[in-house]
């Protein structure tokens, strides 16, 4: 398991992990529908669904990892819809 807005880091889904706490903290990112704090722990199989603006991306957690390069940070999430160079 890992805090949501590491992962949002790692995963490169949010490119810095300032900006991700702030999304948390707004309220705009969930976790299997759940309203989500920077500090929810998310592991393998969670939904996690993020909203800027009118935009939304919804993505399934495929992996856990402390780093991933840039190459492989794709390989720990799955696109359930929306567009992930949105953000």
């Amino acid at each position: 398991m890992m805090r949501l807005d590491k992962f949002l880091k790692v995963s490169r889904l949010i490119k810095r992990r300032t900006v991700a706490n702030e999304a948390c903290s707004a309220g705009r990112v969930t976790v299997n529908d759940k309203t989500a704090k920077p500090s929810t722990e998310v592991k393998e199989g969670d939904i996690i669904s993020i909203r800027f603006g009118s935009r939304e991306l919804t993505a399934q957690v495929l992996s856990i990892r402390e780093f991933a390069p840039k190459e492989q940070a794709g390989d720990m999430y799955r696109i359930i819809s929306g567009d992930s160079s949105a953000f």
